[in-house]
């Protein structure tokens, strides 16, 4: 049967742990490539583009972040991964604690990057559905505009910048706007979070405007076994805007999970 999501998986099987990358809205997988890259090296890396992004299939209307959560549960079974390293950054960071709280017995660890655990106040779903119905209307390249210098800093290079609008511009807009309307319903994670049992890591950029370095702090409080690594000169996607210093404590992480077998 072939699987439903598109997705990347570089790499070979090792005795290193799989890293599974989680993208955020609105991105697709191509948000990985400076980890794909790095760590495909050492250890098998899958990154899917969530239903409604890249090139995986749309599906209009409503997606819940369990949704999201069980496409990757069936993508991991069809590809044989029974056990993982789970990251996700902003949306994907909260897909990933669906999928922890979903299948956590799976996961040797989490990392959470510029993300945040808490439900969505009454204005903020009002805001997130009023976003998907503009974005059906309008189309995705004026949003795109407006908050490019917020996905990532103002100063961040101009390929970054270029890479991240034309990530938000190509993505389809029933599938950005399902998934705001989905998310706009999502639960508490916290609960989730004081029950992780596996390492975690919790990541932010120091100019992350939508989830700011207090939502990391608290979030590391929360989980019962996890290092914060704040970095700096970065907004929401320090992943792509400052790639050496994101990959460096990622892999220092990756390398404690991996020395210390479930």
């Amino acid at each position: 049967m072939s699987p439903f999501l598109a997705y990347e998986d570089k790499g070979v099987d090792t005795s290193a742990t799989p890293l599974v990358l989680v993208h955020g809205h609105p991105f697709d997988r191509t948000m990985w490539t400076p980890q794909l890259a790095e760590f495909s090296r050492e250890r098998r890396v899958l990154a899917p583009d969530l239903r409604g992004y890249g090139a995986s299939p749309v599906v209009p209307g409503i997606t819940p972040l369990a949704e999201f959560a069980a496409d990757i549960e069936a993508l991991l079974d069809e590809l044989k991964v029974d056990t993982f390293v789970l990251a996700g950054l902003s949306m994907g960071g909260q897909i990933a604690m669906e999928c922890y709280d979903r299948f956590g017995d799976r996961v040797r660890g989490l990392v959470l990057a510029d993300t945040f655990p808490t439900p969505e106040a009454p204005e903020g779903r009002a805001w997130r559905n009023a976003l998907a119905d503009r974005l059906l209307r309008e189309g995705m390249r004026g949003y795109a505009d407006e908050v490019l210098e917020k996905m990532v800093a103002p100063y961040a290079a101009p390929e970054v910048k270029a890479h991240v609008h034309r990530m938000m511009t190509a993505t389809p807009p029933e599938g950005a706007a399902a998934a705001l309307r989905g998310r706009a319903e999502r639960p508490d994670y916290r609960p989730v979070l004081s029950r992780v049992t596996v390492p975690a890591l919790v990541v932010v950029g120091t100019d992350d405007e939508y989830t700011p370095v207090a939502d990391a702090e608290a979030m590391h409080a929360l989980l019962p076994d996890s290092t914060l690594h704040v970095i700096e000169h970065a907004a929401h996607m320090p992943n792509l805007e400052r790639p050496a210093e994101f990959n460096a404590a990622l892999g220092a992480f990756l390398r404690r999970v991996d020395e210390h077998p479930a």
